[in-house]
């Protein structure tokens, strides 16, 4: 049995009649009867009762015909189903993301956007390190990451994509000597004390900018896994920090941010996946959010 068979069988007991049943089904009324007959012979039971005049359903085709109707519609819907996941429009999205990639505003947008136009894909978010989430997408536990490009290896089954670049500021203490400054340049920050993003090679990303903005080694007096640990320390006078640009959003008592004016470097956010992505969701998410961050930042 088929879902043909219940569709000619729903023909036949919806006409009451094989000849308008088969003109209905575009086939030959014998092959109509022979198909009726062998599914009559599947089940063990008679459905129909047949006169010259009219085919009437026995009490086993009345009941027969409820449930061949909810599994014809049910067939329907799941070809539905099939067919909008496979355009993106229904399923879900795993994202890991690093709290700067949130708190840089991109990954809301991404999100904001692309559930206005597909509200039925369900989106599922979970923090981590960069370097984790790399392994979980290896290991399909996520399907996206947004994570800060801070050098590390990206295998060849994945995919990178930069759908964010901001220039870096310092941020330091309000009463801080460069607070004064209308503008800082790498020369300034000669002799100071500094405060590092530590987690996974961020602290080696961090150190090697600021051997860029320096032209020597930097002098590093903390290295803490926390972006708000690392602006409160900042503000509390304990060293400067470097950070992109939209972190400068995020208000902290007693710290004041100021743009380094001659240093052209740039903190760039990635998009990673797999490159052989079959889901139908995730690839309609990555396409949205890699299209959607060439456009300007609304950020600035």
């Amino acid at each position: 049995m088929d879902l043909r068979h219940l569709r000619y069988f729903l023909a036949v007991a919806d006409e009451g009649h094989f000849g308008r049943a088969a003109e209905r089904l575009h086939i030959v009324q014998p092959a109509l009867s022979m198909q009726i007959r062998a599914l009559e012979e599947d089940l063990g039971v008679t459905l129909l009762t047949r006169t010259t005049r009219r085919v009437e359903l026995t009490e086993a085709g009345r009941l027969f015909r409820v449930e061949a109707e909810r599994t014809l519609a049910q067939a329907e819907h799941a070809r539905r189903t099939a067919q909008r996941a496979a355009r993106g429009e229904v399923g879900r999205v795993r994202v890991g993301f690093s709290g700067n990639a949130a708190l840089a505003g991109r990954l809301p947008e991404h999100i904001q956007s692309f559930h206005a136009t597909r509200a039925m894909v369900s989106i599922e978010l979970e923090e981590m390190p960069s370097a984790d989430q790399i392994q979980a997408i290896v290991e399909n536990r996520i399907d996206i990451g947004y994570c800060p490009d801070v050098g590390l290896p990206i295998p060849d089954t994945l995919s990178s994509e930069v759908v964010g670049a901001w220039p870096w500021v310092i941020g330091m203490a309000l009463d801080h000597r460069l607070a004064r400054l209308s503008d800082v340049r790498c020369r300034d920050l000669s002799g100071e004390t500094f405060i590092t993003y530590a987690a996974n090679a961020g602290d080696r990303s961090q150190a090697e900018l600021l051997r860029k903005a320096l032209g020597g080694e930097p002098i590093i007096g903390h290295r803490v896994a926390s972006t708000l640990t690392v602006l409160t320390m900042a503000a509390a006078g304990l060293g400067l920090v470097l950070v992109p640009q939209p972190i400068r959003d995020i208000h902290v008592p007693g710290l004041i941010y100021m743009p380094l004016a001659d240093f052209e470097e740039q903190a760039t956010l990635l998009l990673i996946s797999r490159k052989d992505e079959s889901n139908g969701p995730v690839i309609a998410f990555r396409g949205w959010s890699v299209e959607t961050s060439r456009s300007p930042p609304s950020r600035t």
